[in-house]
């Protein structure tokens, strides 16, 4: 699985929606303390045009770049939390949060995990590559991702079942490779830094009701308010 851990099937009612707004909020206000200005600031420009794929409302987009730039008078302060462990069944999981309440994100992964099992800090990471990740779709008839990745500089890519290819670049050449694959017939909907595992669990060798439990623990994580990415060491 070279994408963050996905809840499948997972439709976009309004609460739905509100998460998915929520989390790219967070993540435009800390991109926008290096400047207010997509043209110039890369890590927001890409942040900015994946809230565009998801039509995240103008004014949201707006309010999170200037309150995260500071152009509002109030005060942004989120910390980076990383949170390693075990699903059931010993499926690993890397848990990126993003908090204003450092104590309190802990204290509801602890409870979180029960269900699981919380690690030390590199415990399951050494099992994850640091990669960038670009999810692209074909943006003209007959594009190959395979000759997209090498011509763009990426590193390997994961095509999916519905179309969409994972690109996966060096942390370093994130920006660069997304900016370079629309040359090539790919349509970026969003890059970022992830963590891809390096002996997934295959699916196969679960139950369905051990699966069914794998898939309800992380779509617990991935439900909790501070949490922006869940990585897990799970294949396809």
């Amino acid at each position: 699985m070279g994408a963050q851990w996905k809840a499948k099937h997972k439709d976009l009612a309004a609460n739905a929606r509100g998460q998915l707004f929520g989390k790219l909020a967070k993540d435009i206000m800390i991109a926008a303390r290096n400047g207010a200005d997509p043209a110039a600031n890369s890590r927001l420009r890409l942040v900015v045009e994946q809230a565009r794929k998801v039509s995240m409302p103008k004014e949201t987009l707006e309010r999170a770049i200037k309150k995260g730039a500071g152009l509002t008078g109030e005060t942004v302060h989120f910390e980076h939390a990383l949170y390693e462990g075990f699903a059931p069944h010993r499926v690993p999981v890397m848990v990126e949060c993003l908090t204003d309440n450092v104590n309190r994100a802990a204290s509801e992964m602890r409870v979180l995990f029960r269900k699981g099992q919380l690690g030390a800090s590199g415990s399951v990471a050494w099992d994850f590559d640091h990669v960038g990740m670009i999810e692209a779709e074909p943006a003209a008839v007959g594009a190959d991702p395979e000759l997209a990745a090498i011509e763009a500089g990426a590193q390997d890519f994961d095509p999916a079942d519905d179309g969409v290819t994972t690109f996966l670049t060096d942390p370093t050449d994130l920006d660069l490779v997304s900016r370079a694959l629309p040359s090539h017939g790919f349509s970026v909907l969003s890059a970022k830094l992830g963590y891809r595992p390096k002996n997934p669990v295959n699916p196969a060798s679960l139950s369905a009701e051990q699966l069914e439990e794998v898939e309800a623990f992380l779509a617990a994580l991935d439900a909790n308010e501070d949490v922006q990415n869940v990585f897990a060491g799970l294949q396809g």
